[in-house]
């Protein structure tokens, strides 16, 4: 699978791979969700570090950070996306070199709307994971993540519906992207691969 996903970013940037990680541990990762003590989960913002802002207009899901002392299913999570970080870094040459990831819950009637992971030229975000977690999903449910041309912002590249299972990785300044709004509880692991941007003025990542 890896080598699929390689293939795919060299020749169109962006790879949708369904049934990517064991049945079990997709199911155990969102028990690992649902499982979050009342308040851990927290509204999404919209930039970063001082800049972020949360605004209900662009979007309204809610997310609890992954950390590399997490334990059980997100460990788990967090040894596959060093694999697949390694093997990008061998095969395509990518510099990869930090990986920051949580989980998002979006209620019903939530959503996303168009935006880029990351401005051109300032290398912080340069690849993208989206990894769902919801057993069922049927067309009639919504939520689904829309991917459109950089090139032409009104043409639809991919639309993706948010099935457990299912991984989507793609360059993170190249495609704006969407959640439109779900019908119910939609579940997911959002991810981010960036390069080494240190200075002496300012470490990345972020101690």
């Amino acid at each position: 699978m890896f080598d699929l996903i390689a293939s795919d970013l060299r020749l169109r940037g962006y790879s949708v791979q369904k049934d990517a990680l064991p049945v079990q541990l997709i199911s155990d990762l969102l028990n690992a969700l649902k499982a979050k003590p009342p308040g851990v989960l927290k509204k999404a913002g919209i930039g970063r570090a001082h800049g972020q802002q949360s605004n209900a207009e662009i979007r309204r899901d809610e997310i609890a950070w992954i950390e590399r002392t997490d334990e059980g299913a997100a460990e788990q999570w967090l040894e596959f996306s060093a694999q697949l970080q390694q093997y990008l870094n061998r095969t395509l040459m990518l510099g990869l070199f930090s990986f920051e990831s949580h989980f998002a819950h979006y209620a019903a009637g939530a959503f996303y709307k168009t935006h880029v992971d990351a401005f051109r030229g300032q290398a912080n975000r340069v690849l993208s994971v989206v990894l769902y977690l919801n057993p069922e999903w049927g067309p009639a449910d919504g939520g689904e993540m829309v991917l459109y041309s950089d090139q032409n912002p009104q043409q639809i590249l991919e639309t993706i519906q948010p099935l457990g299972g299912t991984l989507v990785v793609f360059l993170s300044e190249d495609f704006p992207h969407e959640v439109l709004p779900a019908k119910r509880d939609r579940y997911s692991i959002a991810g981010w691969y960036r390069v080494n941007t240190s200075s002496t003025q300012h470490i990345d990542p972020p101690a």
